[in-house]
């Protein structure tokens, strides 16, 4: 087995966490700690598919059927990303309305992404992708 296609969606997704983390401080002027999670930019979910399907066609050509298949889970996240997350985050903020004077702990509202913050992650797992490629065609 090729580690490499094993390395390049573990390393998108600890580039990312950082760079989100990073923008949100910067966006909020604060240690973002609590911004940690899902939403933001970029959009982690959508970097690590990205990755995947890129490292499959820069490796394979975009003609192998592993390529087509990483494209189709690509779009399934990035679709439940922009629309069924975002519309759980609207329900947790109704019920968060609804708990006045409840014994219940606050849902987090941020739950899914805008188109920005998705072009954000394909923009970052495409360059991470590259980049990954790139030293492991070196050796």
């Amino acid at each position: 087995m090729e580690f490499i296609y094993l390395m390049t969606p573990i390393l998108t997704w600890l580039a990312v966490g950082p760079i989100k983390f990073l923008i949100n401080s910067a966006r909020h002027r604060r240690w973002a700690f609590d911004l940690v999670g899902n939403g933001g930019f970029p959009s982690n979910h959508s970097a690590v598919v990205t990755s995947m399907a890129t490292l499959i066609a820069l490796r394979e050509g975009m003609a192998h059927p592993a390529f087509g298949v990483a494209v189709t889970l690509a779009l399934i996240v990035m679709i439940d990303a922009n629309s069924l997350r975002q519309h759980v985050g609207r329900h947790a903020s109704a019920i968060n309305l609804l708990r006045t004077g409840a014994d219940a702990k606050i849902l987090r509202e941020r739950m899914g992404h805008t188109l920005v913050e998705i072009a954000g992650g394909i923009a970052t797992g495409i360059a991470i992708a590259f980049a990954i490629h790139s030293q492991f065609s070196a050796l």
